[in-house]
């Protein structure tokens, strides 16, 4: 299995509560979120999401995509959501959510390791390229929130 650490930001002129709620709604990431299918949701959670069990497929600008459940392990409302993934990526993350002065500032962590065996194959030599991969997915995922909210990105 190949590691990988990630750290995204994104920065909106939006209310936090309204990019908060959009990102904690993972079922309706397809609508925004370009290279994200449906999202199936295996288990509901309690009323935060705490304990939903949701499978995602999540395509790419190189051509693949990767098949993963999610799990919610922990919801602090406005403040943090907390994950882990199995399947094709196994790992951990964590969705920050602050307020800076009326900008909505999201952090991402993702602590993952793929299990796919033909990306492991060809980690030796592809991991920058599978790193900047992962970079336009979450570049998608900036662009497409902001216009979904109808705001701006922040740079």
């Amino acid at each position: 299995m190949a590691d990988y650490n990630f750290l995204s930001i994104w920065k909106f002129d939006a209310p936090l509560e309204k990019v908060y709620n959009t990102i904690h709604d993972a079922d309706n990431y397809h609508l925004w979120w370009k290279g994200q299918s449906k999202v199936e949701t295996i288990k509901h959670g309690d009323a935060q999401g705490v304990g939903a069990v949701k499978k995602f497929k999540t395509r790419s600008f190189l051509p693949y995509s990767l098949t993963y459940t999610g799990t919610v392990l922990e919801v602090y409302p406005l403040k943090k959501v907390v994950g882990t993934t199995v399947g094709q990526l196994e790992g951990r993350g964590t969705w920050i959510f602050e307020n800076d002065k009326g900008v909505a500032v999201v952090k991402y962590f993702w602590v993952v390791k793929t299990n796919s065996a033909l990306m492991n194959f060809f980690t030796p030599i592809l991991k920058p390229a599978f790193e900047w991969n992962h970079d336009i997915v979450m570049k998608w995922g900036e662009e497409g929130l902001a216009k979904y909210l109808g705001c701006n990105v922040i740079k």
